[in-house]
């Protein structure tokens, strides 16, 4: 039996589908150990640069004073992410606190491109005038009002965010953590509830995604292939689900394909949804040894080696061209993209 689906007939991989799944199994590589930094990346002597910034002016955590802050702030922006993680809000999370507790509306977009400024340049003063520097100055003036204030009470079976190591008696965990250190089991524990490099992760996203597009886009360049790389949330006639690649066109759509990395089985489970939709408009009003433009998948990362089940249907509406990182090489001889190759 060959290797892989794609090498295969149709009418095989329906007779065996369990031996095809294994096979894709065995080709599916995970980086979910190995993340790229992306643009905006906060290195530790950095992060602590601004944190010793923020420990000075406090007079080491004792006294948060807006106008201090603030002003460190402006000197070390970096200041700002310290303060934010001290919180352990999202930049949106912050911005609709403050909102609520100064009356003064500041936005998610704001949060988010101030955010970026700082991450992107963490050592360049900022120059804040006017309506930014009054909503710069609101997101201090709420984050050292709760820290100061520390945990309220809530219910016992409500989990309030400040309830953390340092945060939750107000300045008093703050000093104690800032000069003696947090007990080990205690930072684990709340590793455990946050997730290790949670945010980090989620901010990189894309870019993990990016990398199999950009593996695509380098095999279809180099055969001298026409091609459509379509963008997020675009429209394209023809397509209430817009495939990634179009070959050559949307005009005259022959090849579509569809590109994930995922580590999460629900999101794996959603781009099979996404393929078996794209295969039942290809047959539409066509015989199913005429389809009108051939479905093809390029996947990879340990999502999508959960469920056995998904990833037969996944073979059965490719008619079995589905691929990894490992066989990409083999993309074009395998499918329709060979009828387009010019180099």
């Amino acid at each position: 039996m060959p290797k892989y689906p794609f090498e295969e007939t149709f009418i095989e991989i329906a007779q065996n589908a369990d031996g095809y799944v294994d096979a894709v199994f065995s080709c599916l590589e995970s980086e979910f150990l190995v993340m790229p930094k992306g643009l905006g990346f906060v290195t530790y002597p950095t992060f602590e640069q601004g944190y010793e910034e923020l420990k000075a002016v406090t007079k080491g955590f004792s006294e948060l004073e807006t106008t201090n802050v603030l002003s460190a702030a402006l000197e070390q922006p970096i200041s700002i992410v310290v303060l934010r993680t001290m919180l352990g809000f999202t930049p949106p999370e912050w911005g609709y606190v403050t909102t609520q507790r100064t009356g003064l509306n500041v936005t998610q977009s704001f949060v988010r491109t101030l955010d970026r400024k700082i991450r992107m340049s963490p050592e360049t003063p900022l120059n804040a005038n006017g309506a930014t520097r009054e909503r710069l100055k609101a997101l201090v003036e709420t984050a050292c009002g709760m820290l100061a204030e520390g945990m309220p009470e809530v219910k016992d079976d409500q989990l309030h965010r400040l309830n953390k190591a340092d945060t939750k008696r107000g300045l008093d965990s703050i000093k104690s953590t800032a000069v003696m250190g947090v007990p080990y089991a205690m930072l684990l524990y709340e590793r455990f509830l946050g997730r290790p490099f949670a945010g980090h992760r989620d901010s990189v996203s894309e870019w993990v995604g990016d990398s199999l597009e950009s593996a695509i886009e380098d095999v279809l360049t180099k055969a001298g292939i026409s091609y459509r790389k379509t963008k997020r949330a675009e429209r394209i006639d023809g397509f209430d689900q817009t495939p990634d690649f179009i070959v050559p066109s949307e005009y005259n759509p022959q090849v579509v394909i569809e590109a994930k990395i995922t580590e999460d089985d629900g999101t794996a489970r959603d781009k099979v949804t996404r393929i078996q939709h794209l295969g039942e408009l290809s047959l539409a009003g066509r015989s199913p040894d005429k389809p009108k433009y051939e479905v093809v998948a390029c996947i990879g990362g340990r999502g999508f080696g959960v469920r056995r089940e998904d990833m037969k249907k996944m073979l059965l509406a490719t008619r079995g061209k589905v691929f990894t990182l490992k066989t990409l090489n083999q993309l074009i001889e395998h499918t329709k993209l060979k009828n387009f190759k010019t180099k």
